[in-house]
């Protein structure tokens, strides 16, 4: 008897270890600097690769492959419109245009840079963040701040898109 139930927990162990396994965890962290002396924010994204791919692949119906050799001009535009559709700054209540700079891996993360310039003056950020949220129910989108020597960290997901910070 007892090394039935002892079978049994160990069973039941063992399954609820596999399907924590079987989880993924959607996650991807952000960088917003102000530097005066060049009057711009600076932003940086890193996103898992794969994710983003699956992403816009329910998006628009087929396969992307950032990163790889794989990859398209056309890939890019949609990545640059994706990005400018679900992550967005307003300064001092005025929406701005992020200039996307460039793209690299990093390992299985896609590093996007991006910037805003001509910010002589901040008293206000209002940042909108939906990416991959509305793919992936628990991704998770972790934007830090830094301006005037202050960080401030905030989280985005699928319910909560939105922060504004005053200075």
């Amino acid at each position: 008897m007892k090394k039935r139930i002892v079978s049994l927990l160990l069973l039941a162990f063992i399954f609820s270890m596999s399907s924590f396994g079987m989880h993924k965890f959607y996650m991807a962290i952000y960088q917003i600097n102000y530097a005066p002396e060049k009057k711009m924010l600076q932003i940086t994204a890193r996103i898992f690769a794969d994710d983003f791919d699956k992403a816009l692949e329910k998006k628009h119906g087929k396969k992307f492959f950032f990163g790889t050799n794989k990859e398209t001009a056309e890939s890019l535009e949609l990545l640059k419109k994706y990005l400018a559709e679900s992550f967005s700054l307003k300064v001092n209540g005025q929406s701005k245009t992020m200039n996307f700079l460039s793209k690299e891996m990093d390992g299985d993360v896609l590093v996007c840079y991006l910037s805003i310039k001509d910010i002589s003056k901040i008293k206000e950020i209002e940042i909108y963040n939906s990416i991959l949220t509305d793919y992936f129910a628990s991704q998770q989108n972790i934007v830090n701040v830094t301006a005037f020597n202050v960080k401030r960290s905030f989280l985005f997901t699928e319910t909560s898109t939105k922060e504004v910070l005053k200075y």
